[in-house]
C-alpha cells in the first residue's frame, strides 16, 4: 500500500463505479419515456423504501428538509407553535421548524450517546413551561407559545432512545416526528413493543435525506418522508406539488418539492445493497473500536444495547481535537468536525437570545468532536493509518 496516498474521508467514487450500468439505465428508461417527474420510477421507489422502513407509506421529496418541514406541516405544526430539538445537529433541522411556520427551542443531549437527552426534555417540559389552563397543553415560557412537537435527530447513524422520549411526548401530548436523515437502516430495540424497530418507523413521521453522501445518497438532492398515518401521507403529497389534489385543483398553497424520477430510479437501485454496505460499515466501527481500544485520551462512540447504529459517521472525542486533526490532515488523512458550533450559537441565531453556557453538554462536546474515515470501501490498511496517526500524537504527548 502507498502510505503517502492520501485517506479521503468519504468515498463516492467506488460504489458508483460499480453501479454504473444500473445507473445508466435509469438515465435511458427516463430518456425513452420521458418520465422525468412522478411516474413508476419515484411510486416504485416510495414503495420499495417504505417497505424498507417497515411503514405504510412513503413520499418522495426533493430534498432532507423539505421532508422536515412537510412532514411537520402535515402532522398539524404551524404558526403559533413551539417545536423541541437539539443544539447538535444540522441547521436543516430548525430551518425546517422555521420553515413550518413554528418557533424551536433546544434541549440538551446526552452526553454519552449526542443524541436528545430524554430528562433534559422532561426538565424542560416540566420547570420551563407553564400549563395553558384550557387545553392542558404546556407553553413554553421562552418562546410563549404552546409546544406542539419533538423532533428528535438520530445523529451520526444512532437512534435516540425513542421509549423514553415517546413516555415523556405522551404525558405531555406532543407530536413525535423524527429526523432520520443520517439513519437509513438504523435500528432501536423497543420495549414497548418489544421489537427492533427502524429509524422513521416510531413517529407521527420521520424526514430523511439523500443527500450523495448519506447512507442512500442519491446523485443530487432528494428527500423522503415515512409514515403509516394515512392522512399525512395525503397532505405530503399535496404539499409537495403546490397543493393540488389532482391537476389545477390547488386544495392548498403548496411547494415545490416533488422527487426527480431520475434520483428516484437511482435511489431504488442502490437501496438494494444498503443493508450490505450498512453491515460494513459496522464491521468497520468494530475494528475501529478494537483499534482504539489502547488509545489514552480519546473516545469511541458508545452504541446501547438498545441500538444497531449504521455508523453514518464514525465520531470520537478528545480535548486535544484540533492538534490531532490537524496532525491527521498532515498525514494525508482527511476527517470531519461534525458539527463545530451548536445551533445556538450560531450567527444566524444570534437574535434568538442563546447565550455560552445554555446547553454546556452540546458546548462541550462541539469542542471534541472528530468524524474520521468512514465508508464501505475503507480498508483496514487504511484504518490502520489513521489509528496509527492518533496514537503518535497521543504517545508524543
Amino acid at each position: 500500500m502507498n502510505t503517502d496516498a492520501k485517506i479521503p474521508f468519504l468515498d463516492l467514487v467506488t460504489p458508483h463505479h460499480e453501479l454504473e450500468e444500473d445507473l445508466v439505465a435509469v438515465f435511458r428508461q427516463a430518456l425513452k419515456t420521458a418520465g422525468f417527474i412522478g411516474g413508476p420510477m419515484v411510486q416504485g421507489f416510495e414503495e420499495d423504501f417504505a417497505g424498507f422502513c417497515g411503514t405504510r407509506h412513503c413520499v418522495g421529496v426533493g430534498s432532507g428538509t423539505d421532508a422536515l418541514r412537510f412532514a411537520l406541516m402535515a402532522a398539524g405544526v404551524g404558526s403559533g407553535d413551539t417545536v423541541l430539538t437539539v443544539p447538535n445537529t444540522f441547521i436543516a433541522t430548525t430551518e425546517a421548524v422555521s420553515q413550518a411556520g413554528a418557533v424551536f427551542d433546544f434541549v440538551d443531549i446526552d452526553e454519552s450517546t449526542y443524541n436528545m437527552s430524554p430528562e433534559q426534555l422532561r426538565e424542560y417540559l416540566e420547570t420551563k413551561c407553564d400549563t395553558d389552563p384550557g387545553t392542558g397543553i404546556p407553553v413554553s415560557r421562552r418562546t410563549g407559545r404552546p409546544v406542539k412537537a419533538v423532533v428528535p435527530v438520530h445523529l451520526y447513524g444512532q437512534t435516540a432512545d425513542m421509549d423514553a422520549i415517546f413516555d415523556v411526548a405522551d404525558r405531555f401530548r406532543l407530536i413525535v416526528v423524527e429526523d432520520a436523515c443520517q439513519a437509513h437502516g438504523a435500528e432501536y430495540f423497543s420495549r414497548k413493543r418489544n421489537a427492533w424497530c427502524r429509524a422513521g418507523s416510531m413517529g407521527a413521521a420521520a424526514a430523511f435525506s439523500f443527500y450523495p453522501g448519506k447512507n442512500l445518497g442519491a446523485c443530487g438532492e432528494a428527500g423522503a418522508v415515512t409514515t403509516d398515518d394515512d392522512g399525512i401521507a395525503a397532505r405530503i403529497r399535496m404539499i409537495r406539488d403546490h397543493g393540488q389534489a389532482r391537476k389545477y385543483h390547488h386544495d392548498v398553497e403548496g411547494y415545490n418539492g416533488r422527487l426527480d424520477a431520475i434520483q428516484a430510479g437511482i435511489l431504488r437501485v442502490k437501496l438494494r445493497s444498503v443493508d450490505r454496505a450498512n453491515d460494513m460499515r459496522r464491521e468497520i466501527a468494530a475494528r475501529y473500536n478494537r483499534l482504539l481500544s489502547a488509545s489514552n485520551g480519546l473516545i469511541a462512540p458508545m452504541e446501547p444495547s438498545w441500538s444497531r447504529a449504521v455508523y453514518h459517521l464514525y465520531v470520537v472525542r478528545t480535548r486535544f481535537r484540533d492538534e490531532v486533526l490537524k496532525v491527521l490532515s498532515e498525514n494525508g488523512i482527511i476527517c470531519g468536525l461534525h458539527y463545530p458550533v451548536p445551533l445556538h450559537l450560531q450567527k444566524a441565531y444570534a437574535g434568538h437570545g442563546y447565550r455560552e453556557g445554555d446547553f454546556p453538554v452540546s458546548e462541550k462536546v462541539a469542542k471534541e468532536i472528530l468524524s474520521l474515515p468512514m465508508y464501505p470501501t475503507l480498508q483496514a490498511e487504511q484504518q490502520a493509518r489513521v489509528i496509527d496517526g492518533i496514537k503518535g500524537f497521543f504517545s508524543d504527548h
